[in-house]
């Protein structure tokens, strides 16, 4: 038994409470105000009781330690049997097939077939990563790969339905006796990265195969390997071509899918990244033309590139939750940090650019949903804004996260706090689907290329022209610089960004409190705030956009 001299050493105070127990739709007032914004009026309190049951599940207790525990037990290869057959496959902690299994039972690879289905999954994208962020990857993965498979519409007849599914139903067997299954897929490759028409990996007909090919060649990164199916792109007869790959074939036999490897990466440690190996007996069907494989992949990287941003801004929540939580449960030099002027200025800068983040990820959600339905203008806007916003908001994501970590000072540095899991995690979406560089490139093209896409983002900015004078001064500081194309490439990321802050901007003008719109105009747009968090200029409201940013912490 402890002795009461050394007992009383031990006594824990001023030391936050667990951050538990609540619901992490219903605390979250910019998510909710832009689901209820943009979801059909009688669609709205369907969707918002269904995301709170996704809510609450992550805030709890047991879901946050299950997101823990898989993170802390990353998944091992195991190659062969203990034979010396070769089976590739994965082995996984419990915790991550419970994850996905909520996560598929949530309807976060269900969105094409539903109203608002964009929308709603993208809302609950940004609930539910909170709780771990690398089992993302394969519900992104599934979600995204319909649009490409639709290029063939026998293959999406069989396909879709299962991708769709809310079932779980892990295990390597025919898809056909499964309930539900989950895809992945393999482009980049060693000495190409991003330019994947460099690629080596070849596919060559098999005679009578009726659209089957065999594929040799070797993928460096090909996550989720435990998936039912792969999109990969291979150079054919005819092109570089888009196939799916099934890791068991109809008869029940495996396809030659050989994991050389397990990543071992920065973050997102409980997801598997793997090198795998086609060797010629490979089996893989066509999809598309051949030739064309760029083309049938692009609307599988689009919507990946949206999830980019709306798991970014998923973090960047998490983050500033914790934050706004220790700092309003902890004293020093004689009153709560949370109402230390310095300190609530950090906070309120946090809040800007999470708010920001989740108000522009669900006005693109929305605009998926409108223009799957037909709109043009929809299309166009996402033509730019898609590659703008996954550059700036994934790539401020990391230093945002690493500030609202410095908040819990050398607590939020030890592990325990989970902070140090978000900041691992955080710079994976500016990466994932192409770098900053390619993000800001792809709007360029949009820009000499597709005059509908800037006619869009131009009538979207205008929504909110008149009502802030540094946001109409940055709309024309823009046209000026976009008056002058030939040549900018390498200063694309410029315009990429300003793209971005703009919508952002436009966004939080039209709909977010004065206080908030005021501050991110000042700061982001009106060139009054400075080169780190946490310098908001003077009469800046901080007050106001702290509490907004968590209802009732105590």
């Amino acid at each position: 038994m402890e002795s009461r001299a050394t007992a009383a050493t031990h006594t824990v105070t001023n030391q936050p409470p667990e951050i538990t127990g609540r619901d992490a739709f219903a605390d979250d007032l910019p998510l909710r105000e832009a689901v209820a914004r943009h979801a059909r009026p009688e669609l709205r309190e369907g969707i918002a009781a269904e995301l709170s049951v996704l809510g609450r599940d992550a805030g709890s207790a047991e879901w946050r330690r299950a997101g823990e525990r898989a993170d802390a037990h990353p998944p091992e290869p195991r190659t062969h049997d203990r034979f010396g057959h070769r089976i590739d496959e994965v082995e996984f902690h419990p915790d991550w097939h419970r994850l996905l299994g909520r996560a598929v039972e949530g309807g976060l690879t269900d969105a094409w077939n539903r109203p608002d289905g964009h929308l709603r999954r993208a809302a609950g994208f940004h609930v539910w990563t909170r709780v771990e962020a690398g089992h993302g990857c394969p519900l992104s993965m599934t979600h995204a790969a319909v649009p490409a498979l639709r290029a063939d519409r026998e293959i999406a007849a069989f396909w879709e339905p299962l991708l769709t599914s809310r079932r779980y139903d892990p295990g390597l067997r025919p898809a056909g006796e499964k309930a539900g299954v989950l895809a992945g897929m393999g482009m980049t490759e060693k000495q190409g990265g991003s330019d994947v028409r460099s690629g080596t990996t070849r596919a060559e007909p098999i005679p009578g195969g009726e659209g089957l090919y065999a594929l040799t060649g070797h993928k460096w990164f090909c996550s989720a390997p435990m998936s039912d199916l792969f999109l990969v792109l291979a150079h054919a007869p005819g092109g570089l071509s888009c196939f799916l790959l099934p890791r068991v074939l109809p008869d029940g036999t495996r396809n030659a899918f050989r994991i050389q490897r397990l990543k071992t990466k920065l973050g997102n440690r409980a997801n598997a990244s793997s090198e795998v190996e086609f060797d010629g007996t490979t089996v893989a069907r066509l999809v598309g033309e051949e030739g064309r494989g760029v083309a049938t992949i692009i609307g599988m990287v689009s919507a990946t590139r949206l999830d980019c941003v709306t798991g970014s801004a998923s973090l960047m929540r998490e983050a500033l939750t914790r934050a706004v939580h220790h700092t309003a449960h902890r004293e020093a030099f004689g009153g709560r940090l949370v109402d230390k002027p310095l300190m609530r200025n950090v906070l309120a800068d946090l809040a800007l650019e999470s708010e920001a983040a989740t108000a522009l990820a669900m006005r693109l959600a929305a605009a998926y949903d409108r223009a799957e339905a037909g709109d043009a203008a929809e299309r166009h806007l996402l033509r730019i804004a898609l590659p703008a916003a996954k550059y700036r908001v994934t790539k401020v994501c990391t230093p945002m996260v690493a500030e609202a970590l410095e908040c819990l000072g050398g607590n939020g540095y030890v592990e325990e706090s989970g902070m140090p899991r978000l900041l691992r995690e955080a710079p994976v979406n500016s990466i994932w689907e192409g770098s900053g560089n390619v993000q800001a490139l792809d709007v360029l093209r949009a820009l000499q290329r597709e005059p509908g896409a800037l006619n869009a983002l131009l009538s979207e900015l205008g929504r909110a022209s008149g009502a802030d004078h540094r946001f109409d001064a940055a709309i024309k500081e823009l046209l000026t610089e976009l008056s002058d194309l030939e040549g900018m490439e390498g200063r694309a990321r410029r315009p990429a960004e300003r793209i971005a802050l703009l919508l952002q901007g436009s966004l939080l003008v039209r709909y977010a409190p004065p206080a908030v719109a005021d501050a991110f105009c000042a700061s982001r747009l009106g060139g009054e705030g400075g080169g780190a968090f946490g310098t908001l200029p003077g009469g800046v409201d901080t007050r106001s956009i702290v509490e907004r940013a968590l209802p009732d912490p105590d």
